[in-house]
């Protein structure tokens, strides 16, 4: 039996009185392609937040890998591998396509210091963010800068800023937030198409983008886990079309 990439054992936290995640137990298998979701008010941002270390539990564990890193920092999760990206770009405007993702490859390289410019000094590491570049179909904009992309293309720059940083597991927290309709597709079928070495969870709205991703879905309401399956069983459950999905849903 293999060991799951994430997993998470009566995960609480209260702000107060407040129970903002209720004693959630979550298992996300290596490689796996997962999707949280529920209503507004679920508890899913937070929920990300605890597994990334932006918030402490108030109770629980976290598992990475089979290691507890309840307790760890940030960086520390980081450099084991727990990668994010967030709902809101945090990117380079005026850098390019390259060197935003040669920065982010130098600095988990510990280059962080040298200047991406210099060709001589970054040696393989251009090399490396080129192939991330490619892997995330942005090399016909590798050399525009952050700023002239359209913003379904801005959200794949910030999902390969995520992969320089070489994740066992990726985190995505509404990746289509704010992208066209049209771009959204291509985004989600690039996400798709990484490498299984790659376990990716995301927190998702659009549910036709969700359905067509996932091959396991867990539903969260009032902070807790209401249920967890495969897309088809979750579009089936009469609970779940009650509190969020809707009498529309059909795979």
């Amino acid at each position: 039996m293999t060991t799951p990439a994430i997993r998470t054992v009566g995960l609480t936290k209260r702000f107060g009185s407040f129970v903002v995640t209720n004693d959630v137990g979550l298992t996300v298998e290596t490689g796996a392609r997962q999707a949280i979701i529920g209503p507004n008010g679920a508890g899913k941002t937070t929920l990300i937040n605890l597994l990334t270390g932006f918030l402490e539990p108030s109770a629980g564990r976290i598992e990475l890998n089979g290691a507890d890193i309840t307790r760890l920092g940030q960086h520390e999760r980081v450099g084991r591998g727990l990668v994010r990206t967030f709902q809101i770009n945090r990117l380079f405007n005026d850098l390019t396509v390259l060197e935003s993702v040669l920065l982010a490859t130098n600095e988990r390289l510990g280059l962080g210091a040298v200047s991406w410019r210099r060709r001589s000094a970054c040696g393989g590491s251009i090399a490396e963010a080129w192939n991330v570049v490619e892997l995330l179909g942005l090399a016909e904009v590798a050399h525009l800068p952050t700023k002239a992309l359209s913003y379904g293309r801005q959200r794949l720059l910030e999902i390969a800023l995520a992969l320089a940083a070489k994740p066992t597991v990726l985190l995505l927290d509404e990746p289509a937030a704010g992208v066209p309709q049209g771009e959204s597709g291509e985004l989600f079928r690039t996400i798709s198409a990484l490498p299984r070495d790659v376990t990716v969870l995301l927190i998702e709205h659009d549910m036709e983008l969700v359905f067509g991703f996932a091959d396991r879905i867990t539903v969260l309401v009032n902070g807790g886990v209401l249920t967890e399956g495969s897309p088809e069983q979750i579009a089936k459950d009469p609970r779940v079309r009650e509190v969020y999905l809707g009498e529309a849903i059909v795979v």
